[in-house]
């Protein structure tokens, strides 16, 4: 008797995409990348977001596995969108969360896993993500997102490594020794898959709190730079499009702040001091010392709840 509750009731492999994908692995005896970022949860900046609609839409690709988001999705939370012509239904967009195999700028294949955060049965969802992981030999699962900080735009974009694979991003490091967020299927996915053994990295891009429900190329360009250092894909197409991105919206982002109050100035100039007490006392060895003025994992925490709400209240 099948069991309702097994993990792999929540997912088909795709017949063709899968031989697909063994092809692959038979050639690279090494392992898969997979790169995942699940659509509902906190990006600032659509730091994420923007990765992914880069990924899928500019490079070859073959599905390999689709979830059941008839299962998975809470529909009355977040209403996919109908299509009416004159006097019927014309199309419906229907949620899909999928894995997809995809080659680089050199032909080199890896997996990218992308759509809706589940609504519920995440411990399932993470123990079959788990599963996809082992059938298909991932060496290294890479997921990515953008964090509302407090950081002004006219500085580089910081970059919080997190997982067990930190030696991948050498020289970034976590402002927190603890801090209390809530809670994501993605971070779960890495919680369980690291608890597993496997190889985890986590990156979060640091966006202006300003200018965090706006998109921000910035962050998606550094969080790139950042996975293709760490796993050795080839993207460039992906950061040419993300960097010709980035300067027009620094050049926007500089016009209001022209036209705009004197209010929203000082603020930028405030966190510009601030960072830049920040980064001098870590050149010299000694942040504890500066008076630079960094969040408290209370303020992260009250910080990704208030973008989480705010989320939820134009959903609604």
């Amino acid at each position: 008797m099948l069991d309702p509750q097994d993990p792999q009731k929540l997912y088909a492999w795709d017949p063709e995409g899968l031989a697909v994908a063994e092809t692959a692995l038979a050639q690279d005896t090494a392992g898969l990348v997979m790169l995942y970022h699940l659509d509902g949860y906190i990006d600032a900046g659509e730091t994420g977001e923007q990765i992914v609609e880069g990924l899928s839409d500019g490079l070859p690709r073959t599905t390999v596995a689709r979830f059941d988001t008839d299962r998975l999705v809470d529909y009355r939370a977040r209403r996919p969108l109908l299509t009416f012509q004159r006097d019927r239904w014309t199309a419906y967009e229907q949620p899909s969360l999928e894995l997809n195999l995809v080659q680089d700028a050199t032909g080199a294949p890896f997996l990218l896993l992308s759509g809706p955060e589940p609504d519920v049965e995440w411990e399932r969802f993470a123990a079959a993500v788990r599963q996809i992981v082992e059938r298909l030999r991932v060496r290294l699962a890479v997921n990515f997102h953008g964090i509302p900080m407090g950081v002004p735009h006219t500085r580089p974009v910081g970059l919080t490594p997190h997982g067990n694979r930190l030696d991948l991003m050498p020289g970034h490091q976590s402002f927190f020794d603890e801090a209390e967020v809530p809670g994501s299927a993605e971070s779960l996915v890495e919680f369980r898959l690291m608890e597993a053994g496997f190889d985890v990295l986590g990156v979060a891009a640091h966006v202006p709190h300003y200018i965090a429900r706006s998109t921000y190329p910035d962050a998606a360009l550094t969080a790139l730079e950042a996975i293709t250092a760490a796993t050795g894909l080839v993207l460039p197409a992906l950061a040419h499009a993300l960097r010709t991105a980035a300067h027009r919206t620094q050049s926007e982002i500089e016009r209001q702040l022209g036209e705009g109050e004197g209010e929203l100035v000082a603020l930028v100039r405030g966190l510009e001091n601030q960072y830049d007490a920040a980064a001098g006392s870590q050149t010299r060895g000694n942040l504890v010392a500066e008076p630079a003025q960094l969040p408290s994992a209370d303020e992260l925490g009250r910080e990704f709840e208030r973008f989480l709400a705010e989320r939820e209240t134009e959903g609604e």
